[in-house]
């Protein structure tokens, strides 16, 4: 694998994020952590999963500057695989916890909110979906995951204003479960997953499948009414013109 590392230790599973400096998410990355979750979600071996990065980025969302250079099928290919790895996240029936020890905007606070608690290190580290002011139509999916953990109201708010939380700000409206210093974050993660891994598994499990039901059927339903509004959007001139903008000022640094 070139995207991810793991690692298995007492029967929990350690996905630490690996890609270049930032963990954005391209096509190989998705398609390796898909695999590597379905593969989990099959081995009676492993009873729950940790996702970290790796300071000072837990996953800077979608590699930006590789999709912008994609063609129509090549674009809609991506959309379509990570709206199905969102899903299949969504509907991992094991313990899954995010131990998010850096900044997660947009892609990367997509897969921490698929997971069944967030533990965010202190710092100067943002948090939150701000997709709209860079010109992408978020999937309605995704705002439902967004709304599960933080409320219908506040996620419409923040959504709409592309607003990035602060640790404590996300602490404060539930985005996030525990906030703790840098290097105690994987200690105070694994301390979360394995209070759930203790229970009885299938109790568990299903009281998870049964509590996230609407969650994943919405977020499984076909997605293609809503891609074509996204994908619309995505080639449309004012949102190429702010991606390049962005692309410009990523690739000076």
């Amino acid at each position: 694998m070139n995207t991810i590392n793991v690692t298995i230790k007492d029967r929990l599973a350690l996905i630490t994020l690996n890609r270049a400096k930032s963990n954005a998410l391209n096509r190989e990355m998705i398609t390796e952590l898909g695999d590597m979750i379905y593969n989990i979600s099959n081995d009676d071996n492993i009873g729950g999963v940790i996702i970290a990065g790796r300071e000072p980025f837990f996953s800077a969302g979608l590699d930006l500057i590789e999709l912008y250079s994609y063609d129509a099928e090549q674009i809609r290919s991506f959309w379509t695989l990570f709206l199905d790895f969102t899903a299949k996240l969504v509907a991992f029936k094991k313990p899954l916890v995010a131990a998010i020890n850096g900044h997660a905007p947009a892609g990367g606070c997509v897969i921490a909110l698929a997971c069944d608690s967030r533990v965010m290190a202190t710092g100067n580290f943002i948090i939150g979906l701000n997709e709209v002011p860079v010109g992408i139509i978020v999937p309605d999916s995704i705002f439902h995951l967004y709304a599960f953990w933080i409320g219908q109201a506040a996620a419409s708010r923040s959504l709409l204003e592309g607003k990035l939380f602060t640790p404590d700000e996300a602490l404060a409206v539930g985005l996030v479960d525990e906030l703790v210093n840098p290097e105690s974050i994987m200690t105070a993660a694994e301390r979360r997953i394995r209070k759930y891994m203790t229970m009885e598994p299938n109790t568990w499990q299903q009281s998870k499948l049964n509590i996230r039901k609407k969650l994943i059927e919405a977020t499984a339903a076909n997605q293609e009414e809503t891609l074509e509004i996204v994908l619309a959007q995505w080639w449309s001139p004012s949102t190429r013109q702010i991606l390049k903008m962005l692309i410009d000022n990523l690739q000076k640094k």
